[in-house]
């Protein structure tokens, strides 16, 4: 039974449709329109592509997070809305366990760089292992050097991955010997990827809870920053104002 998987966590969108056998369909896009505008309408475009009716999806796949906090909750509330109309199963899959599907290569250590604004980047390290990916090292938020520097103490290979490899890594000078990076388009998260993690866990009995299911934010959104600021900056305000 096919699966339908979203990727919306950064300025990539792309939707595929899967099933145990092989990757029916995929569309990748990467211009200046929304995920809000794009998502649906790519949504009805892979089905079609892959010959799948709706309502011969067996379950639903999307990235998690972490990476832009408007393009999660985008793919989150789709995926979501599509699962309960269909009651069929949904699984959500980590942005940077997406990414590593890419690299499902014994001895080979695959660290992320997704962008988290600020010159830091939210990272984790995971390496296969013979039929999915272990996450190795739990994912924070470093700066770029910081996450560099964690690759150094890693025994062997390490691939890069994300959207900050080709913003920011590739231009630094003396990076680690062990650390790779990759051709742009082995770094580009792919739905078929999140297809492949989600089936991989639907196997094995795994699931998420609709009702209770959240993004992977980390780190607090730039707007809720200022909004406690704001609201810190009245607090002490209104204290002074007291103490007269």
């Amino acid at each position: 039974m096919p699966i339908l998987a979203m990727d919306t966590a950064t300025m990539v969108s792309s939707v595929a449709v899967a099933d145990d056998k092989r990757l029916l369909a995929e569309l990748i896009v990467e211009n200046k329109l929304t995920h809000s505008e794009t998502l649906l309408p790519n949504v009805e475009q892979v089905l079609k592509l892959a010959g799948v009716k709706r309502e011969d999806l067996a379950a639903i796949a999307v990235s998690m997070g972490p990476g832009s906090f408007t393009g999660l909750r985008i793919g989150l509330a789709a995926a979501k809305a599509i699962a309960y109309g269909l009651n069929i199963p949904l699984v959500g899959i980590p942005t940077i366990e997406g990414l590593a599907w890419h690299y499902p290569v014994p001895g080979v250590t695959v660290a992320g760089f997704i962008d988290a604004q600020k010159g830091n980047v939210y990272t984790s390290h995971y390496c296969w292992n013979g039929s999915g990916f272990d996450e190795i090292k739990s994912i924070e938020v470093l700066s770029l050097a910081e996450a560099v520097d964690a690759c150094v103490k890693v025994a062997g290979p390490v691939v890069a991955v994300g959207d900050m490899v080709a913003k920011k890594l590739v231009k630094l000078d003396n990076l680690p010997k062990n650390l790779i990076v990759p051709p742009k388009h082995m770094l580009m998260p792919r739905a078929a990827n999140i297809a492949m993690a989600g089936l991989n866990r639907l196997a094995a009995g795994q699931m998420d809870n609709i009702m209770d299911m959240e993004p992977i934010y980390i780190r607090k959104s730039e707007a809720e920053v200022l909004w406690e600021k704001r609201q810190q900056a009245l607090a002490n305000d209104a204290a002074g104002k007291d103490a007269k």
